[in-house]
């Protein structure tokens, strides 16, 4: 599959301070690619790099085959929307998009065929300042789409969304991939990429830490058994249960919490019945982009600024 973007050695450093460091990535065509990370892990300024809004410190990269300094060779195929909508607010959604147009040199007849893409159809002519949060950011995402883009870099366009409008955003990537257009999304909310992304590119401190299918990084991840026992007082000896068959156990929150397959939970039951432990629950949970984001890299939730969607309900 080609590489709608790929870099090598993508580096930039500000005020002595390296803000991306290194990247080497391969995006492929054709799918919702995730960018993820946490707030100031250097997504957003990749993406301005990519965009030819700033220079790269060293390094190369590369843009639909153009090298990123040569940005007015591939910037007309390609739509972007960098830390929210700039609208007019007193104007209606049609009239900031057919302003927009006019500016960008896009062909206007196609704001009509965007504002459906994105389900604002019916509130076209209400005015910017009356839409929620979920409708100005699909509104910038059809902004985006004015060019009739192979390509679409969209910057947290979940940000300060509630479940509802990240439901709708996720909704509306599948259906632009679904019409061959490649879409590169950052984001640190993580069940949002995982529930929508075919191929992910994580870094960390502006480093990359993985790159490819979402399948390959779920799969690396063994699913986790959690085991509550009635009486606290088991807990060490349940835990021990699990550690002389091979299988790592920590005891959080009450429970024993096992990194083993799923039929590990059976056997699990057993040893506890067999040595009088009553277990009051007992359930694997299958692999997430949290388990694995923070398997690679040896941190949690508090000291990398990722979120899940229920942390962000």
């Amino acid at each position: 599959m080609d590489a709608v973007i790929s870099s090598t050695g993508l580096a930039k450093t500000y005020g002595g301070v390296r803000r991306v460091d290194g990247l080497d990535l391969a995006v492929p065509a054709g799918v919702v690619s995730g960018f993820v990370g946490p707030n100031g892990a250097g997504k957003t300024t990749t993406l301005r790099m990519l965009l030819g809004l700033i220079r790269p410190t060293e390094g190369r990269a590369w843009v639909l085959g153009t090298e990123i300094t040569k940005p007015h060779v591939y910037l007309s195929q390609v739509g972007a929307m960098i830390e929210g909508p700039a609208m007019t607010p007193a104007l209606s959604g049609r009239a900031n998009l057919d302003l927009l147009a006019v500016l960008g040199g896009h062909d206007r007849s196609r704001i009509g065929e965007t504002l459906q893409l994105v389900g604002l159809a019916h509130r076209a002519d209400d005015p910017f300042r009356s839409y929620s949060l979920g409708m100005k950011q699909r509104l910038g995402i059809a902004a985006a789409l004015l060019p009739d883009p192979k390509l679409l870099l969209l910057d947290e366009p979940t940000n300060g969304l509630d479940p509802a409008g990240i439901v709708e955003i996720r909704q509306l990537l599948r259906r632009l991939a679904g019409i061959g257009i490649t879409v590169f999304v950052s984001s640190h909310l993580l069940s949002e990429l995982e529930a929508v992304c075919d191929h992910l590119v994580m870094i960390r401190a502006g480093r990359l830490v993985f790159q490819g299918p979402t399948s390959e990084l779920l799969a690396r991840q063994l699913p986790r058994i959690r085991a509550v026992p009635e009486d606290s007082a088991d807990l060490p000896v349940l835990a021990r249960l699990a550690t002389d068959r091979g299988n790592p156990a920590t005891i959080t929150d009450g429970a024993v919490v096992v990194d083993a397959p799923a039929t590990f939970a059976g056997e699990l039951n057993r040893e506890a019945m067999q040595h009088g432990i009553t277990l009051v629950e007992l359930a694997a949970r299958q692999n997430n982009l949290e388990d694995a984001f923070f398997a690679l890299t040896g941190s949690t939730t508090g000291d990398t600024g990722i979120t899940t969607l229920e942390a962000a309900r």
